[in-house]
């Protein structure tokens, strides 16, 4: 950077920043919101763009800077918002933003497609007064596109890369942009959004805190969807704090997506306040190892037993080695593949009239005709959903929809928590990501250790519907415990 002070800055101080640490600078005068985004720019152009290029930053928005300066007038006019206030924040490429920049789900089906409204998300994180400095790259249509495609690959913004090891470790996906790139600290914070596995897997993958909530504490109204059963948005931050800082503004009601109605108590609660670093002390905890940890190479299932012995140390009553009764249910994703057909083409009839897509069939058309650029993994899935008939009245999609609610539940999380009498389950990186994704429950996942090799291990931790205060103290109490998150190390090359 020419300004040598902010090089500085950049270079050591903003490394591994805290909403907090920002916060203090910026009351105290020390530096200013816009002089944020410009180093935050000036990392994306080292470390993104050049460098070891990430490739995690599918779009940077074009008012970033004048936007940060609005928000410096007013905090020495008005004061601040609260602690998102000049604060800025990545979001994936599936969240519309009306502003300039395109909200496309990683295609170049969409990829001139200008949202013609805010997301519900979009629209509290501006209200919050966060700065919305860009779009993150993903795995095109969040990973409902095919078999066989690479986390983090998307036709339009090609492969995200871990920071940790760059080419090396999977990034996990399908919030893959907003994993690398917060990991390497590009932003303070960003939103994922998760059908299974799509926040919890970036977020074990890049050492970062990731909360997958309940489906219904965030509004979907302007996300693209994959299945309105299972979708929701969610943070993606570098320490348990800062993730509950962005879920408080991140959690509300919104008459457009119905299943928030039923987020009445968390609506407007300041989940920071949950954050007790002796919560585990007395805590039950289940350790989900069947099935789950045999995804674990032998040096990971290490990593993973030193926490359940450090829970232990903590003074968490573990339970080990509990049995979820539907861990070996036949499972399928009949559910995802009726829904998406639906909840895609009701997305794409609110798109501009200038954006041609406007149904699955158009998206599959033009990949067709476009299958240079589009198609390097194909479309099975896509295929696939089509040929539903997008009403939802197919007996197999009922019959499987009570199934996986049942087996989740009542033969899943439910059925594990109340024969143990546990305040959480749990699993390893995002292994255990399905079964409460399909009864909609919330998961949050925290730095647990690295391998020998550097690539990073997270612990989840699951419980019911809206137990997200209780997750967050159980998460906070290892992550203070432990301190295990250290920043990747990046090397500039552009010179």
């Amino acid at each position: 950077m020419e300004n040598k002070r902010l090089e500085a800055l950049s270079e050591n101080w903003l490394v591994e920043a805290t909403i907090d640490d920002i916060q203090e600078k910026l009351t105290n005068n020390e530096i200013t919101s816009k002089e944020l985004v410009l180093m935050y720019l000036n990392r994306i152009a080292l470390f993104d763009k050049s460098g070891v290029s990430i490739n995690s930053i599918l779009e940077v928005n074009p008012d970033v800077l004048h936007i940060a300066s609005a928000l410096d007038a007013e905090r020495n006019t008005n004061g601040i918002r609260g602690p998102l206030h000049g604060i800025p924040v990545l979001i994936k490429d599936n969240i519309d933003t009306h502003d300039k920049m395109h909200t496309s789900a990683g295609s170049l089906a969409l990829a001139n497609s200008v949202a013609s409204k805010d997301s519900h998300v979009a629209k509290v994180l501006r209200d919050a007064g966060a700065i919305i400095l860009g779009k993150t790259n993903m795995t095109e249509w969040a990973n409902y596109m095919t078999i066989g495609m690479p986390s983090g690959y998307s036709s339009r913004g090609g492969q995200v890369l871990n920071p940790y090891g760059p080419g090396t470790f999977d990034v996990g996906g399908s919030s893959a942009g907003s994993g690398a790139s917060i990991a390497a600290n590009l932003a303070t914070i960003a939103v994922g959004t998760e059908t299974s596995g799509s926040i919890l897997s970036p977020a074990s993958q890049n050492s970062l805190v990731g909360i997958k909530p309940t489906v219904g504490l965030v509004s979907r109204t302007g996300i693209i969807p994959i299945a309105h059963s299972q979708d929701t948005a969610g943070p993606m931050a570098r320490t348990v704090k800062d993730a509950a800082i962005l879920l408080t503004v991140l959690s509300s009601t919104d008459e457009q997506d119905p299943i928030t109605l039923t987020n009445r108590e968390l609506a407007t609660i300041d989940f920071t306040q949950f954050l007790d670093k002796h919560s585990l002390k007395g805590a039950h905890i289940g350790i989900a190892r069947d099935v789950y940890f045999d995804y674990l190479s032998d040096e990971k299932r290490e990593v993973m037993d030193r926490a359940v012995e450090k829970l232990q140390e903590l003074g968490a009553n573990v339970i080990d080695d509990v049995i979820i009764p539907s861990t070996k249910a036949e499972w399928t994703y009949d559910v995802l593949n009726y829904e998406f057909k639906a909840d895609l083409n009701a997305y794409l009839q609110t798109l501009d009239s200038s954006i041609p897509i406007r149904s699955l069939k158009d998206v599959i058309e033009f990949n067709n005709n476009n299958e240079d650029q589009t198609l390097k993994y194909g479309q099975q899935l896509l295929i696939e959903s089509e040929e539903t008939s997008g009403t939802l009245a197919e007996a197999d999609y009922l019959r499987s929809l009570e199934q996986d609610i049942y087996l989740s539940t009542d033969q899943g999380i439910d059925y594990t928590l109340e024969k143990h009498q546990l305040d959480a389950i749990v699993f390893p990186n995002n292994f255990g990501a399905g079964i409460p994704a399909k009864a909609g429950y919330p998961s949050i996942t925290v730095p647990a250790g690295y391998t020998s090799e550097g690539e990073p291990v997270g612990i989840t931790f699951t419980s019911r519907a809206y137990s997200e205060p209780k997750l967050l103290k159980l998460a906070y109490a290892f992550e203070q415990a432990t301190k295990h998150r250290k920043p990747p190390v990046l090397k500039d090359h552009s010179n």
